[in-house]
């Protein structure tokens, strides 16, 4: 059935293309579009928001923070040796060429702009859940990337992080790590699965939430890092994190993910106030030192 240029489709996501000069029938817009108030698919050309982008590179950091922790877990070196470094060094690697071919692989091509749909909802996420039935007969199939290409460029960027991987970390492993490191790979192989099966089903719920996740999780990590160290004492607890290279980088990691948490909710509106809230990204962790007489569980006493 044609349809008349004033007739609305319906249900949020259902539009029509022009074709040979007529209006089509209404159903799901192409990849690329998405559908306007008047029911016309449109293509995406708006600019990602500041706070798209943060999106984007907290999924990518989600990836690479959890591969360092498996190598760190799985490497069981108390220092950063060699055979460790290279095996974080790879990683990095292979997420920033992920990263950026993931950039030049979406539209505009070879650039590393990106031309968007503006995230509106949280139903924009799931357009499979609001596929209408008019008069309760039919389904109308709608199902469609609205937030293009928010959804899509993160599924691109962990398969080609897979692929980069299974290409560079069986090298580093054989030729630098000494044959350590195989876990790694392995693991890493189940996880990027589990992080594509998260985003299918809850990248909506991530993108409102991701600020929020990451300071909760920083203040409970930073919290346990310090809470395995075996002197509970605070001089003891502060030359350690000094005076350990790996100490001093797992919590300058820590800060640095807790002031993008604080960057990404504020989005620096007001650079002035929100510039200052970053002053407290140390605050836990020093909290923490303050307040280790307190709860340092071998002063405890059952009377």
């Amino acid at each position: 059935m044609v349809m008349d240029h004033s007739t609305h489709c319906p249900g949020l996501y259902c539009g029509r293309m022009r074709i040979n000069g007529s209006w089509g029938e209404c159903g799901a817009c192409p990849r690329g579009f998405r559908a306007a108030a008047n029911s016309i698919c449109l293509p995406c050309k708006d600019v990602p928001t500041f706070y798209d982008w943060f999106y984007l590179g907290y999924m990518v950091l989600l990836l690479l923070v959890v591969e360092w922790y498996i190598i760190d877990q799985t490497m069981k070196r108390r220092n950063f040796t060699k055979d460790v470094l290279s095996l974080h060094l790879s990683s990095l690697i292979e997420n920033c060429l992920a990263a950026i071919s993931t950039l030049l692989l979406t539209e505009p091509r070879g650039s590393i702009n990106l031309h968007a749909c503006k995230v509106k909802r949280l139903s924009d996420w799931y357009t499979m859940l609001h596929n209408p039935s008019p008069n309760y007969e039919k389904t109308l199939r709608c199902t469609q990337e609205a937030v293009y290409p928010l959804y899509s460029m993160v599924f691109i960027h962990y398969s080609l992080a897979l692929l980069a991987m299974l290409i560079l970390r069986p090298f580093v492993v054989s030729n630098i790590s000494g044959g350590r490191g195989k876990k790694s790979i392995y693991l890493t192989m189940y996880l990027i699965p589990v992080l594509v099966v998260i985003q299918a089903t809850c990248g909506g719920l991530m993108y409102y939430s991701f600020p929020y996740i990451i300071i909760i999780l920083t203040f409970i990590s930073v919290a346990a890092h310090l809470a395995f160290r075996l002197d509970q004492s605070m001089m003891s607890l502060f030359l350690t994190s000094i005076k350990d290279i790996r100490n001093l980088a797992i919590l300058l990691g820590h800060w640095l993910l807790h002031a993008y948490g604080i960057i990404a909710i504020t989005q620096l509106t007001n650079p002035v106030l929100h510039g200052s809230l970053l002053a407290l990204v140390p605050f836990p962790t020093v909290f923490y030192i303050l307040t280790s007489k307190f709860t340092d569980p071998s002063k405890l006493h059952p009377d």
